[in-house]
């Protein structure tokens, strides 16, 4: 663990939680603020905010959660794939599959809202150096964020170097503001007791938990904290979390509650206020860095999170760059990062504001958070062979706690929460319609096919012409006979002397290890069978691996080697297994992922492409 790694951390993954003080306290203050504030009321809401962060992210994340990566790897997919090698009923696989559909669709609302509501309440600061700036907002809000998203190409670990000491200063900053204001005021830190949280609740009950919706703002960016875990391991994420992040936070609530306590007229924007005139220019040039660093911790975690998709089976092949010579888990998908940039401009331009993003903000992280508590009941349970009553004692209340936070958000539907629903319910159906049309499209093959030992059996008496070179051909379904086998026989009347059935499969964790990867079978005199197996980190390369061939003697020449794909086209059958508006997403869907040539880096001059129409 070097401090070039720390400061990699503090760049990418800690960037969003990092920014809530900026915003966080004063939305869950206004609430009540209508006839005035009163001291315990500002202790409750900083007790709440403090409590929050120490069982969600502190125990819930830091200590339990970061537990169950997956080889290495974190976010909810790879929880949801440990959780399902815990159980074999097909149907509770579907049941957990589910809960990571949700979840990872819940994570992609959340990452088009954080940058433009962390962004938004940087610029805004302008407004409180002069209210000439007000006009200037959104239109410089919208160039910072364009800028961010131009330069994803360069990589998670270009930008976690150039980001990471700015992080660094930023949560220095913030500690050191909110210590100043600490000292004029240390009545503030009996706010760290639970006691008055406890109070605040019981005092308030219904109106308490409205603001629970408010509250939950301070811990946003919890879930990103894992989903970047493969990109620097568990132990600098904890370490910077516990010597550096939580403290600065922790400072800075107090300091700004401090402040209101003595200039209640303080909570127009308590995190400005609480430096100095002299310095409040910088400090907003400051916060905009540190929330272009919120985005981008975000932003890397939707990349993890989409190619877990793709490799898991639930969306479309995408296109997957790699962005580092040394760490597999940098990667850099343009099609992912272009929607997110159209998602987050058009967020900037309704909204406007940060307090009008706010309602929109929390729901979606939230539900995050619920299917996170559940999945990980199984892991812990299943996995690690925790007992049911140590399960149900450290998750139970952490579950109970999710599930508040969650209802309470629910109440902003009307004021904005029903964006990252609306966005989840599209990602949603797009990912089970994925999924269906998949496995209806694979038992069709097997119905229509030719069992593979069949036309094995049935070579030696056939006068089939066999011509030099190598062919591969890509199948799904190893046990049957590819179409475009049957095609290039019918039309071409020949066979390749040497012929490579290529099967890749991807499996539920990161990486397969490299004495797994390939499994050869002979099936005739030069003729195999070849299975590839990829985790869902990885990104496949056919002719790489089809070149290690040589080491167990089956000779590959690459400029002799033809490789021969399928092209399905989708037509309805005579009677559809799946309604028309899903054939018609399935249809679309196909027709825009990256073609198989690019994905699996098969070289476009060596492709022989033979279309079929199937029904389902």
């Amino acid at each position: 663990m070097t401090p070039a790694l720390i400061l990699g951390v503090l760049g990418v993954v800690y960037g969003d939680i990092g920014t809530s003080p900026l915003y966080a306290l004063r939305a869950a203050l206004l609430h009540f603020s209508d006839d005035g504030l009163e001291r315990w009321e500002i202790l409750g809401i900083l007790s709440l905010i403090i409590w929050s962060l120490i069982l969600t992210v502190t125990v819930k994340y830091v200590v339990f959660i970061l537990q169950a990566d997956n080889r290495g790897e974190g976010g909810i997919l790879a929880l949801m794939a440990l959780a399902q090698r815990s159980v074999e009923s097909p149907r509770a696989r579907w049941s957990l599959a589910l809960l990571g559909i949700i979840g990872a669709c819940l994570f992609f609302g959340d990452g088009i809202i954080t940058p433009a509501i962390s962004v938004l309440s940087a610029v805004e600061g302008l407004k409180v150096v002069d209210d000439t700036f007000d006009r200037a907002v959104i239109p410089i809000a919208v160039v910072i964020l364009l800028g961010l998203f131009l330069v994803q190409f360069r990589g998670t670990g270009s930008m976690g170097r150039v980001f990471g000491p700015i992080c660094a200063l930023w949560f220095l900053v913030l500690g050191l503001l909110g210590l100043i204001e600490i000292v004029r005021e240390p009545g503030v830190l009996v706010a760290l007791s639970p006691h008055y949280a406890v109070q605040f609740c019981v005092a308030y009950r219904l109106l308490a938990f409205i603001a629970f919706g408010s509250v939950v703002l301070a811990v946003t960016g919890a879930e990103a904290l894992y989903a970047d875990m493969g990109h620097f391991g568990r132990r600098p994420i904890r370490w910077a979390w516990l010597w550096l992040v939580l403290p600065a936070l922790t400072l800075n609530y107090l300091g700004q509650g401090a402040l209101i306590l003595n200039a209640p007229s303080a909570l127009e924007n308590p995190f400005y206020l609480l430096a100095p005139e002299w310095f409040r220019l910088p400090l907003v040039l400051l916060a905009t860095a540190a929330t272009i660093i919120a985005s981008q911790a975000m932003i890397s975690g939707a990349y993890t999170i989409a190619r877990q998709c793709v490799q898991l089976g639930f969306i479309p092949r995408l296109e997957v760059r790699h962005t580092s010579e040394t760490e597999e888990g940098q990667i850099y998908m343009p099609q992912v990062n272009t929607l997110l940039l159209i998602g987050v401009l058009i967020l900037v331009m309704a909204f406007h504001t940060s307090d009008n993003l706010a309602a929109a903000y929390g729901i979606a992280v939230t539900g995050t958070f619920v299917c996170t508590s559940c999945l990980a009941i199984i892991v812990f349970r299943r996995r690690f062979g925790w007992a049911w009553p140590l399960v149900i004692g450290v998750f139970g209340p952490l579950l109970v706690l999710d599930v508040l936070f969650f209802l309470s958000n629910v109440l902003k539907i009307p004021d904005g929460g029903y964006v990252p629903l609306v966005l989840g319910a599209g990602l949603f159906a797009m990912m089970t319609t994925w999924h269906r049309g998949r496995e209806l499209l694979f038992a069709r093959f097997r119905q229509d096919g030719l069992p593979l030992k069949s036309f094995i059996a049935r070579l030696p008496q056939s006068r089939t012409i066999r011509v030099p070179g190598t062919a591969v051909f890509m199948t799904s379904q190893a046990d049957f006979l590819p179409g475009a086998l049957l095609h290039n026989l019918k039309h071409n009347k020949v066979l390749h002397e040497r012929v490579l059935f290529v099967t890749v499969q991807n499996e539920g964790i990161p990486a397969v290890p490299v004495e797994r990867r390939r499994e050869v079978e002979s099936l005739a005199p030069d003729i195999h069978r070849v299975f590839l197996r990829y985790g869902f980190q990885e990104s496949p390369n056919i002719p790489k691996e089809l070149e290690a061939l040589k080491e167990v003697g089956i000779p590959f020449e690459p400029m002799q080697t033809s490789y021969f794909l399928g092209r399905e086209t989708v037509v309805a059958a005579a009677v559809p297994k799946m309604s028309r508006w899903r054939q018609w997403l399935f249809t679309i869907m196909s027709r825009n992922a990256v073609p198989a040539t690019e994905f699996f880096r098969i070289p476009s001059d060596r492709v022989v492409e033979l279309g079929v129409r199937v029904a389902i």
